[in-house]
């Protein structure tokens, strides 16, 4: 009896920590990939944060001579994707092929959504690709930068809006209206800095006190995060409060990661392939 009463107790106990193992796994599917920092905000994607670092905190709106953080914001949802392991670039096989080349596709991870409601649209139009397109293709269609009218599906529509709605409902942002004469826009002033100061922080740290020298040492999210904040004209926004002499050091790294190879630095042990695709895509 007390045999049976023993293999009962670790038969439930094995049922248990299987039910905890599939909660891990889902809990840590919106977590994967570099992780660094959390905060009260909870984890922000990449979008967002390159978002957030663009949007003038009291205005609640980026700058209206900004017309690269449209297409930096795709450029962010495909490197997000790839950081949670849902997609990646095809195999090279026999002939190796640039990154630049090579189609995107949709790994066994990406059959399951993420919860974020942007980033299953772009995982959506992933899939019902066949044959896939490459990074640079996908940073276009998703823009809705295309001559072909059957392509222009793949669009993502109201993007920036979008994201902000997310940090709204993070706590991050607010909503607001504001009357520019002819016509009234919804903005989204900053609610509270707490967020936006950690992710300045993170990219100041990045390039001063937690500089690696070289790109494949740092943390992938983080580095990401660099390029694309670059890519969508917001990143020396970043820099704004560092004295003459700190702000020249900051920017001088930057450059030193804007001449690296793309290709080159894909080949290093556990560098993200697609990450440095889409990297390629803004360099060009």
């Amino acid at each position: 009896m007390s045999q049976r009463s023993t293999l009962q107790r670790r038969k439930v106990k094995v049922k248990d920590d299987a039910v905890e193992d599939d909660q891990h796994e889902e809990k840590k599917d919106l977590f994967d990939g570099d992780g660094d920092d959390s905060s009260k905000f909870g984890r922000l994607t990449l979008m967002e944060e390159v978002l957030l670092l663009g949007i003038k905190d009291k205005e609640g709106y980026t700058s209206f001579w900004n017309d690269c953080i449209s297409s930096g914001l795709r450029g962010c949802m495909i490197i997000e994707l790839a950081l949670r392991g849902k997609i990646g670039l095809e195999d090279v096989g026999l002939k190796r092929r640039s990154i630049s080349s090579r189609k995107v596709v949709v790994l066994s991870k990406g059959e399951k959504g993420t919860g974020d409601v942007l980033l299953d649209e772009t995982l959506k139009h992933l899939r019902a690709t066949q044959p896939g397109e490459t990074v640079q293709d996908w940073v276009e269609l998703l823009s809705g930068e295309t001559w072909n009218p059957l392509k222009l599906k793949f669009q993502l529509k109201n993007v920036r809006e979008r994201v902000a709605k997310n940090l709204v409902e993070k706590g991050v942002l607010s909503t607001s209206k504001q009357n520019f004469l002819l016509f009234d826009m919804t903005t989204h002033p900053l609610n509270d800095d707490g967020a936006k100061k950690v992710v300045v922080k993170k990219v100041q740290d990045a390039v001063l006190t937690n500089w690696q020298n070289e790109a494949h040492r740092m943390n992938k999210r983080t580095l990401a995060l660099i390029y694309m904040a670059h890519a969508s004209d917001v990143l020396e926004r970043t820099f704004a409060s560092l004295d003459d002499d700190t702000y020249e050091l900051a920017m001088r790294r930057v450059r030193e990661l804007l001449d690296l190879d793309p290709e080159m630095e894909s080949q290093n042990p556990n560098a993200s392939e697609t990450l440095w695709a889409v990297v390629a895509a803004f360099l060009r």
